[in-house]
């Protein structure tokens, strides 16, 4: 395959390729075993572009740094070095030494780590069969001429599973986070979880609470990110996950909801299929799929039908809850928490007045709160009527009508001579409203307004 790349083209990805060849043929040249390893080759062999390519070899960490100057060691004890993409920025190709592992104490790190210089002993510690091949790009012949396979990962991608290599608890007892990482592989494969992997999972699901919650958010967070989403949820609830990590999501589960507006189905359902809908979905987007509707189940009531009062208002509290328990960074809590404000208020844009509606259209990363409206109707009663007018509106205002120049400012005010307070912030937003009615369009009329306003809100003041 290597032998079909172009050294001067453009793309990221074969440039990183063509790079982590130019590493391993150093490698080899200085009398060293080096491979691709882990996920590049898995991916390789499926057809699909590797994120990234790792690279395995018997060259010690100190060996690595002095044949690569540009290199940084990012893990002394695990002999892991990161070399930097002359060409591409931020880009990087990760070096391992061969290693094999003692007990782990924590259910995250070994308690000791002892360099190889055997492949098969380093392969036979990783997690899972198919991220476990190894391939010598420089080999001659066919792709699959060149992986090399200890652990039958071969016959497992073929068969589309994926199973922990070894004793399947002992894989998860050395690190806890390997039970998400299963699902995740299952889900942006669309493989199976054989039986006894899946087995050890269930018995160990409990094990995840004792992962960091930054390490359990991270791979929530490509579950719903890299592709199969819909049945990493699903796979989640089967393997016991669901109710450890996100029990909230898995109390929406028969939570019905009135079948005029949702025929799809409960809220669990709902959400399952909005997630099949999502193009692209960011972080913040997933997770605002995933907890627009977390408030219902403990809103739910029948009167003339069943009903969900009040459900934004309390799945803006359990959310809050939610993304502090998985440490979420605040700029990300704020837009899925306004994902979660928002999605309701679609059903009036159409009645809104001007100047509402513009700030609506106008809140950040709107483009998310459209996506989430647009799956959330077509996982339910597939009216779009609201979606496509806000999308006509967004073209007919652009930004200079959603965003027009302030007219005056509070130094404006002062200098009319009232004194700064409350009375400046409600007339500076009285004045914006003007403007984006179109009732106020010139600096004068927006000056004379403001005295006029000013008079009439400071008149009743007592004087100091």
């Amino acid at each position: 395959m290597h032998n079909e790349s172009d050294p001067n083209s453009s793309d990221p990805q074969l440039l990183s390729e063509t790079f982590a060849i130019e590493i391993i043929d150093g490698l080899h040249k200085r009398g060293h075993q080096a491979y691709l390893a882990g996920g590049c080759v898995r991916d390789r062999l499926l057809g699909r572009a590797p994120k990234d390519f790792d690279i395995s070899t018997d060259a010690q960490p100190e060996d690595l740094l002095r044949y690569f100057p540009t290199a940084r060691l990012v893990g002394e004890q695990f002999g892991v070095i990161l070399i930097p993409h002359p060409q591409q920025a931020d880009a990087h190709v990760e070096v391992a030494t061969f290693r094999t592992e003692g007990l782990y104490q924590d259910g995250r790190r070994p308690e000791h780590v002892r360099f190889e210089t055997d492949p098969k002993a380093d392969v036979e510690r990783r997690d899972f069969t198919v991220n476990a091949l190894l391939e010598d790009p420089l080999a001659p012949g066919v792709l699959s001429d060149r992986v090399i396979d200890y652990v039958g990962g071969l016959t497992d991608l073929r068969a589309r599973v994926i199973r922990a290599i070894g004793d399947p608890s002992l894989r998860f007892r050395e690190d806890h986070l390997r039970l998400l990482r299963a699902v995740r592989l299952a889900a942006r494969l669309d493989f199976e979880i054989e039986p006894a992997t899946m087995a050890a999972i269930r018995r160990s699901a409990a094990d995840i609470q004792r992962t960091s919650a930054e390490r359990v958010r991270d791979e929530l967070v490509r579950i719903l990110t890299e592709g199969g989403q819909r049945r990493g949820v699903e796979l989640l609830d089967r393997t016991g996950l669901l109710a450890q990590v996100l029990p909230e999501l898995k109390a929406c589960q028969g939570v019905e909801q009135p079948p005029q507006f949702h025929p799809e189905g409960d809220v669990y359902t709902h959400l399952l299929l909005m997630l099949v809908l999502l193009k692209q979905p960011t972080a913040t987007l997933g997770m605002g799929v995933v907890l627009h509707d977390i408030g219902k189940p403990a809103t739910f009531r029948i009167a003339d039908r069943i009903r969900f009062d009040g459900h934004v208002e309390a799945g803006l509290a359990i959310s809050e809850r939610i993304l502090k328990r998985l440490r979420f960074s605040n700029d990300q809590t704020e837009q899925i928490l306004a994902l979660v404000a928002n999605h309701m208020k679609f059903k009036d844009v159409q009645q809104m007045r001007e100047s509402t509606l513009k700030r609506f259209l106008r809140v950040p990363h709107f483009e998310e709160h459209l996506e989430l409206h647009r799956v959330d109707c077509l996982a339910s009663n597939g009216n779009l009527e609201s979606y496509h007018f806000a999308q006509e509106k967004l073209l007919e205002f652009g930004q200079d009508r959603l965003r027009p120049p302030r007219l005056v400012t509070g130094r404006d005010l002062t200098e009319l001579g009232f004194h700064p307070g409350p009375a400046f912030g409600t007339v500076l937003e009285e004045i914006e409203t003007g403007q984006l009615e179109g009732t106020i369009n010139t600096r004068e009329a927006a000056l004379a307004f403001a005295e006029r306003r000013l008079l009439e809100l400071t008149a009743d003041l007592p004087e100091s």
